[in-house]
């Protein structure tokens, strides 16, 4: 009894440590974010059923996603003009609803410019809307963050995070169908307020932590659109 009581105590203080440790946050106060997003993986999202059946299970376990933060605050902390990035390696296809769970890896990157607090609730935004795909995060890294297109609704645009991820798209075009029965095949790996799929010209990550580095260009295997998050 005494060896459990003094194991349960060393716990406590441990937790107790990693704690004090972190910035602090405001976890009872209001948040609202809104911006624009983009995400790639290494397999269509706007394909016909022939393609997405072929490469289930054995593609589109590997994305980049990332959220660039217009206005607004998350838990008190405001978060105007910063962005943050998600790498994922999953075990199956990203978004397959016949797997019920689909165990994934992730880097978070976080915007150079925030500051500790920033940072501490960029990384809490990005693990709250990308849900159980980042529950198991396995580093975190801070690089500049920047999102460039004049119009989101183009579909034109740019997300790099330094050296380490890169998307680029493009708007999809008449040229892009194959089959000519293509659709939305996957829907976008978080919440979002309005979503369009693109096509990538540039998906790649160059980073540590996963296990692999890549570059997955010329897919059907994008959105872009723009988010509007509340909660109370």
């Amino acid at each position: 009894m005494r060896s459990f009581t003094l194991l349960a105590l060393c716990s406590l203080l441990a937790g107790l440590a990693v704690s004090a440790e972190l910035p602090s946050v405001n976890r009872a106060a209001a948040s609202n974010v809104r911006g624009e997003y983009m995400e790639a993986r290494s397999a269509d999202v706007y394909t016909g059923a022939c393609f997405a059946n072929a490469e289930v299970e054995l593609t589109g376990n590997l994305a980049v996603m990332g959220w660039k933060i217009e206005t607004g605050s998350w838990q008190g902390v405001k978060l105007d003009g910063l962005g943050v990035m998600a790498v994922v390696k999953a075990e199956s296809t990203l978004g397959d609803a016949m797997h019920a769970t689909n165990p994934a890896k992730a880097v978070l990157i976080v915007d150079q410019k925030a500051t500790e607090q920033q940072r501490a609730a960029l990384t809490q935004f990005a693990r709250r809307m990308g849900g159980k795909m980042l529950s198991d995060v396995v580093r975190v890294e801070s690089r500049p963050i920047e999102l460039t297109t004049k119009n989101i609704h183009s579909r034109s645009a740019l997300m790099v995070a330094g050296e380490l991820a890169k998307i680029e798209t493009r708007p999809l075009e008449g040229t892009d169908q194959i089959c000519r029965h293509e659709q939305v095949w996957y829907q976008p790996l978080t919440p979002l307020e309005h979503a369009m799929p693109a096509y990538t010209l540039e998906h790649s990550y160059q980073g540590k932590g996963l296990g692999t580095l890549w570059s997955a260009p010329q897919q059907r295997s994008a959105f872009v659109g723009t988010f509007n998050f509340t909660t109370e």
